[in-house]
């Protein structure tokens, strides 16, 4: 099978916890000849896939380190505590950075949150994912931070998360390499914008050409000048002569006088 050959496709990689379905189905509905791929990567390994082209594009989460690559932000992830259910603070609606100061707060390699100074006490080690953070805050031994997404996606029936409003956020970003923006990749970007199919994909309009007329039009269009100031000659000329004999008319009705009869 040569290259021209090959039937097109696009592979998105994500990372976990955000949902592509919705964009998915958008693809598959506008390009339904083009196979979409979808790819799970760990959030440490997001921008490498797409730098080493193992993927088109992929949905990260910022801030990542951006050289070489376009990053459109989609949104920003409310940023949550996980913890224990029978934990005291379980029971407010929301919490802060500093009602957890002297408590262990898990930090896992793969955290994408960017602290200027991490809160609460640091744990001995830090567990390599967030997956085995989880598992930790489960086991009693600390809390854990991170965007509400991935709270849901290890959600437990032990653990439940409140809203932390003071912690940096995430935003979900979809992400590729600066010089391979290709027509598949703008037709990935209108779809997570919100395009719809017929968008110029903000070109400004072409201003519309005014038609120029036909020969037969421009023709019509002096003969009817040319007859219209025919008629007007003609109509002058007709009212002319029609003084004219008015006055003769006028003349002619006069009576001379009478001869005498000899």
């Amino acid at each position: 099978m040569t290259g021209s050959d090959v039937p097109p496709s696009f592979t998105l990689a994500y990372v976990p916890g955000v949902t592509p379905a919705k964009w998915v189905r958008m693809w598959n509905e506008r390009l339904p000849d083009v196979e979409l791929t979808l790819v799970q990567v760990p959030a440490a390994q997001a921008a490498d896939l797409v730098r080493n082209r193992e993927a088109d594009a992929v949905l990260l989460r910022l801030p990542v380190d951006r050289t070489g690559l376009h990053a459109i932000p989609l949104y920003t992830e409310t940023t949550v505590v996980v913890l224990p259910k029978d934990h005291a603070a379980a029971a407010a609606e929301e919490m802060s950075t500093e009602d957890f100061a002297d408590a262990v707060v898990l930090h896992p390699l793969d955290d994408t949150l960017e602290w200027e100074r991490p809160p609460g006490q640091p744990a001995i080690e830090r567990p390599a994912t967030t997956a085995d953070a989880v598992e930790l805050v489960a086991a009693g031994i600390g809390l854990l931070v991170v965007p509400q997404s991935l709270a849901r996606l290890h959600h437990r029936r032990d653990l439940t998360y409140r809203p932390m409003p003071d912690a940096p956020e995430s935003r979900v970003a979809l992400s590729w390499l600066e010089d391979e923006t290709t027509d598949l990749m703008e037709q990935m970007i209108g779809i997570v914008r919100g395009r719809t199919v017929n968008s110029t994909r903000g070109r400004p309009a072409e201003p519309a050409k005014r038609e120029r007329p036909s020969d037969g039009a421009r023709k019509a269009v002096a003969g009817k000048g040319a007859g219209n100031a025919a008629g007007k000659s003609a109509g002058k000329e007709s009212a002319g002569k029609g003084t004219r004999r008015g006055a003769g008319a006028r003349d002619s009705g006069k009576r001379g006088k009478p001869r005498r009869r000899s």
